[in-house]
């Protein structure tokens, strides 16, 4: 078979199987991501059918894949935002690396990947998977809750962390060393610093030079302009995902939104392929040696996330319920720590088995953790004889109806605490919208 003619057969089988898992995928409520690696490790090295035509354009859709990612996700958020959010959630987001980060880092020096192994299984553990997190949240009809700016306000720490942590890990897999990886950081930092203050001070100036009435030229332009970043921040060792986020975060307004809506199916069908290429270069024979480490990793990060998440809540003043489910909403990991193991393989090739085994396991389990954690917790609470919504005893003073957990004490309606009783617990934000009574008697917002 010639080759164009064997590079478009295997291309489009690739394209209409990928479209296929899609839909039965969404069928059953499942995220796709865990599904587009299993298909392709089946047609990867080692696999049923080895794919050999489409390989090197697979590889490059890989990359621009990666760099739609990102651009995306920076287009979600205006400059204002992340500076509210690194302001606000600052706290939230350090404990956030610390529990999540550590396991990853300690379990690649016990396998004996070296430091580099060890920072990049330290980005794979750490963060969470926004885009399966945002169905999530969506599917389960808590856009509406208390809880829910919390956890986008962590998700947000998270995604501008990658500006920082993507180019450290850039030069660290160059061997570049202490010295290059300091510039490389530096350059990162002040990057960032510049593209926020841009875009705090002159964004509706980037916006309209890049704006247009036609759709299509708003497609070249902004698509041509993100991939033309990518490119040089490669260059300078800053990593093209960053110099892509790092677009998306300069526009704002109606030229940010008109971008979405047109880069959303590229976006789509380019991580697709990301995830398939990611599974073409994973020998699935190499999985199976590695399922008891990386199922023993996602039960402690399983663990730690919950953990982040309550806490987070609990600074916020959210009641004892919303801080479990905002913990459980958070286990979910995907798309950007297969982007790290992504980048991190071809320096360290044992990272590819275990980061794809560990996101099968935590992207379907992230839904359940989402969904059964509070209920859980709840039965356990009840067992145990403690109050659900404050999680004490229910026999001491404190659970009575006109102790300090009752309607007129500190955790009563006109207290200290949140509706919830005296499980706010934490620091209160200092201005805080009151809920209507309809919110208050909601179970799901307590």
């Amino acid at each position: 078979m010639h080759d164009t003619t064997a590079l478009l057969v295997e291309l489009g089988s690739v394209i209409l199987g990928l479209g296929l898992i899609g839909r039965f995928a969404g069928r059953i409520g499942l995220s796709p991501i865990p599904l587009y690696l299993l298909a392709g490790l089946a047609f990867g090295e080692g696999g049923l059918l080895p794919l050999g035509a489409s390989e090197e354009f697979t590889a490059v859709g890989a990359e621009i894949g990666v760099i739609l990612l990102l651009l995306l996700l920076g287009l979600e958020y205006s400059a204002s935002e992340l500076v509210t959010s690194l302001k606000t959630q600052y706290p939230s987001g350090a404990v956030d690396f610390v529990l999540n980060a550590t396991p990853g880092a300690v379990a690649a020096l016990l396998l004996g990947w070296g430091p580099v192994g060890a920072v990049a299984l330290a980005g794979v553990t750490w963060i969470s998977s926004s885009g399966v997190i945002a169905k999530v949240l969506t599917d389960l009809g808590r856009l509406g809750n208390r809880e829910t700016p919390v956890i986008l306000g962590v998700l947000v720490i998270e995604d501008l962390s990658m500006a920082v942590y993507l180019p450290l890990l850039t030069a660290m897999l160059a061997g570049v060393g202490l010295a290059g990886g300091s510039i490389a950081l530096l350059i990162a930092l002040g990057t960032v610093g510049f593209v926020l203050y841009l875009a705090l001070r002159h964004g509706r100036l980037i916006s309209r030079a890049v704006s247009s009435d036609n759709p299509e030229m708003l497609l070249l332009v902004v698509l041509g302009l993100t991939v033309l970043v990518a490119g040089v921040a490669q260059e300078l060792q800053v990593s093209a995902a960053v110099g892509a986020f790092l677009v998306g975060i300069a526009l704002s307004g109606e030229v940010a939104e008109g971008a979405r809506k047109l880069l959303t199916p590229l976006r789509d069908l380019f991580a697709a392929v990301f995830f398939v290429f990611f599974g073409l270069s994973t020998n699935p024979a190499e999985i199976p040696p590695v399922l008891l480490p990386a199922a023993l990793l996602a039960v402690v990060t399983v663990l730690t996330k919950i953990a982040t998440g309550w806490y987070a809540a609990r600074r916020a003043g959210i009641g004892s319920r919303g801080r479990w489910r905002a913990g459980g909403t958070l286990v979910a990991r995907g798309e950007f720590s297969i982007v790290i193991a992504g980048l991190a393989v071809a320096t360290e090739p044992r990272i590819g088995p275990i980061a794809t085994a560990y996101v099968l396991i935590l992207v379907i389990v992230g839904p359940l953790t989402a969904r059964w954690t509070q209920p859980v917790v709840a039965k356990i609470q009840a067992w145990r004889g403690k109050d659900v919504n404050t999680g004490k005893d229910v026999n001491t003073s404190k659970g009575g109806a006109t102790g300090k957990g009752g309607s007129t004490g500190k955790g009563g309606a006109t207290g200290k605490g949140d509706s919830a009783g005296d499980g706010g617990g934490g620091e209160v934000p200092a201005v805080r919208p009151a809920p209507t009574a309809q919110e208050e008697l909601a179970p799901d917002r307590l």
